[in-house]
């Protein structure tokens, strides 16, 4: 089912450009159908913004459930922000005061990048502590991006990420897990996931917290996961969200650092380049590392060259697993968004797993 216009956002015409259905607020209104209401809580800095936006709203907008799905993005004042970006949140993101008062049907919790080493210190950390607060007793269901999961895990299951010796970046190959549940239905049982993080939280963590591990991978351990009872908090370290070139961006941001001396050359993301793809960006990371007076400026990095040529991998096993989630979310969310479950439902137990495990046995 499409999204709806909710807003004047400008992503919504981008989406409809691309050929996303998205109704305006006159035709839904003439649809006998349920509302789904989604928040998009955005902590990205100026730049990854209005992609986040766009990244996030494509996946809600591409699940194939009996339900129009208003999005309503907000953030935090805390976070610092330039005068076009500040700009752009001011005219189109709701406050989290506004949400809180008319109700969520479900939350969508994005990354953010990392500025400090303790996640406690970071500007996010007490507003994001009190959305969650009333989001675990309010809404029926979040779903966490990467640093969001290592926020929440930490809040309210003492589970700590570590720093790792490298960044961990890349496309990398998750098995699902024996641990049956709804929202891995109807998926493949091996697939690919992005990664972009410098601190982790692994499937021990999870298991010994008596969290749920629903797909894991050798190379980088921790992708998917929910809470105890299993429809509360959905957990992504790795981002299902992203575009084919939204790595291939991150290295060039990673490139125009190196060029200005404010970091060592950076590592290539993992299994991302192939076949011509690799070999344009060997020969300029050859470039990168050559002779001094070899000048090598932004301009010069092959970015055409390299849209065309890397693959997404990724995105119809996570457009699968968030359609699964909010078929979930409608078959359980309360029509009156002031309220969490639909009567008769186990706030403990929201899907039941407990009496299907007992059946299994």
């Amino acid at each position: 089912m499409p999204l709806v216009a909710n807003t004047e956002l400008p992503n919504f015409e981008r989406l409809r450009k691309e050929g996303q259905e998205v109704l305006s607020p006159e035709r839904a209104r003439n649809q006998d159908i349920r509302e789904l209401h989604i928040g998009l809580l955005n902590m990205m800095p100026d730049a990854a913004v209005k992609a986040t936006e766009r990244q996030f709203l494509r996946l809600v907008g591409s699940c194939n459930r009996i339900a129009q799905f208003h999005v309503h993005p907000f953030t935090f004042p805390q976070i610092p922000r330039s005068a076009s970006a500040r700009e752009h949140i001011d005219r189109y993101y709701s406050s989290f005061e506004e949400l809180r008062e008319q109700g969520l049907d479900a939350l969508i919790l994005s990354g953010a990048n990392p500025a400090e080493s303790e996640i406690t210190e970071e500007p996010f950390w007490e507003p994001l502590a009190e959305v969650v607060e009333w989001a675990k007793d309010n809404v029926c269901s979040v779903m966490c991006s990467c640093l969001a999961t290592h926020a929440i895990v930490q809040q309210l299951w003492g589970i700590c990420r570590y720093p790792l010796p490298r960044k961990r970046w890349g496309v990398y190959s998750n098995r699902v897990t024996g641990q049956r549940h709804p929202l891995t239905a109807n998926i493949d049982t091996r697939f690919d996931a992005p990664h972009s993080h410098v601190y982790e939280v692994n499937t021990q963590q999870f298991r010994d917290a008596g969290l749920l591990v629903l797909a894991e991978s050798k190379q980088s351990d921790l992708h998917l996961a929910v809470s105890p009872d299993g429809l509360r908090f959905v957990f992504f370290q790795g981002h299902p969200e992203y575009d084919a070139i939204s790595l291939l961006k991150e290295y060039k941001r990673e490139v125009s650092r190196y060029l200005g001396g404010t970091r060592d050359l950076p590592p290539t993301p993992e299994n991302y380049f192939f076949d011509e793809a690799n070999e344009i960006i060997q020969a300029f990371e050859k470039r990168l590392q050559g002779h001094p007076d070899e000048a090598v400026q932004l301009q010069d990095f092959p970015e055409s060259e390299l849209e065309r040529r890397v693959d997404n991998t990724w995105s119809d096993t996570g457009k699968a697993i968030v359609n699964n989630w909010l078929g979930l979310v409608y078959q359980t969310a309360h029509r009156d968004r002031r309220k969490v479950f639909m009567d008769g439902i186990d706030p403990d137990d929201p899907l039941g797993l407990s009496e299907q495990q007992e059946r299994c046995r």
